[in-house]
């Protein structure tokens, strides 16, 4: 028997996470100058991070030496989220909690619910304990829940949503949520990942952080990698009860969040213009991105995040089409959709040179 033999069966049979390919990968292998590559595949903020928060790193590299001290960014998250600080745990970005979250509720002889379509960290967030994963079909590429409450067994302790959905980009009505939260047993913890919360128009978006008192199995996870821009720097975070904040937190490493990244969400959490900027640059985007695949009658899923799904045909042949002219995007068949991409909304001039490559591609 081999050494590998002697390791968990369960983790053995993990698909492992692939991610966005990197501008520096596409121009190793097709010899394109990194300057003339577009990339619009991970949903990074295409203004990069802003100029606070740029400054506040800078500053923090006097003290690099030291280790970590999470206070000043728990206060702040605290104060926006309205929780007590005891009820914040941080991450090296929000996948960080996630997995927390199973480390803390999984295991095998356990299970846990994820809706079809849905982001692929669920996934191995539960598998890697062991536990078994339950998946409900889709509605309308999005979360079904009816059916995810239909699912829950007498062995689940987690339900996953995505709020917008990655890689969809669905989204689920505040009151429609907190319904099916009524619904749901109360030992039983609801992860409400909303990781592209900030880019829901004002109107319908909700801070669900205040349900924490209401519904205490409820477990709220947020990033700074999205429209905060810090996505190389690895912060997100959590807003739970202080029972199982308190949970998560015995298992969670105790400097999972660098002097660099904390500087950083504190500067960035505060600094309103440039998130109204963001805001409005991706909704202008979407505007520019849904016109253009309507131009080419093409097929798309309305998205609530900074991304849009559309279909075309072969997925991953259009997909190594647009890689050949230099413009990365997501082929997304790993999540049962191989007719489709998703492609992040950019700049004015990004979108435009993705919808050419587009339709040439096609």
């Amino acid at each position: 028997m081999s050494l590998l033999d002697q390791s968990l069966s369960y983790v053995r049979a993990i698909s492992p996470y692939l991610p966005g390919k990197p501008i520096t990968e596409l121009a190793r292998e097709m010899g394109i100058p990194v300057e003339k590559i577009v990339k619009l595949a991970s949903n990074e903020n295409p203004l990069g991070m802003s100029h606070k928060a740029k400054v506040a790193v800078a500053a923090a590299i006097g003290g690099i030496e030291r280790y970590p001290d999470q206070f000043d960014l728990i206060k702040a998250v605290a104060d926006r989220g309205g929780v007590a600080q005891n009820q914040v745990v941080l991450g090296n970005g929000s996948n960080d909690v996630l997995d927390l979250i199973a480390r803390v509720f999984l295991a095998p002889g356990r299970s846990a619910i994820f809706a079809q379509h849905a982001f692929a960290v669920y996934p191995l967030a539960t598998l890697s304990t062991g536990a078994e994963l339950i998946p409900t079909p889709a509605k309308d590429y999005g979360h079904d829940l009816a059916a995810m409450r239909a699912a829950i067994r007498p062995d689940t302790r987690i339900i996953w949503i995505a709020n917008p959905n990655n890689p969809t980009g669905t989204f689920l009505p505040y009151p429609a949520v907190r319904a099916f939260l009524e619904t749901v047993p109360s030992d039983v913890v609801v992860v409400l990942d909303e990781a592209y919360n900030e880019y829901i128009p004002p109107a319908e978006r909700f801070d669900s952080g205040e349900w924490i008192k209401d519904f205490p199995n409820l477990v709220v996870t947020r990033t700074f990698s999205k429209i905060y821009g810090l996505a190389g720097l690895r912060v997100g975070y959590a807003l739970a009860s202080a029972e199982i904040a308190d949970l998560m937190n015995r298992v969670r490493q105790p400097f999972n969040v660098n002097n660099l990244a904390i500087a950083a969400a504190v500067a960035a959490l505060d600094d309103h213009p440039f998130v109204a900027e963001s805001y409005g640059l991706n909704r202008r985007g979407l505007e520019q991105m849904v016109a253009g695949l309507k131009g080419l009658g093409l097929e798309y899923i309305p998205s609530h995040g900074n991304f849009v799904t559309f279909k075309a045909g072969d997925g991953a042949a259009v997909n190594q089409k647009l890689l050949r002219q230099g413009v990365i995007v997501r082929p997304i068949g790993g999540y049962g959709l191989p007719e489709w991409l998703r492609v992040t909304i950019g700049k004015e001039a990004e979108n435009s040179r993705f919808l050419e490559a587009l339709e040439k591609a096609l």
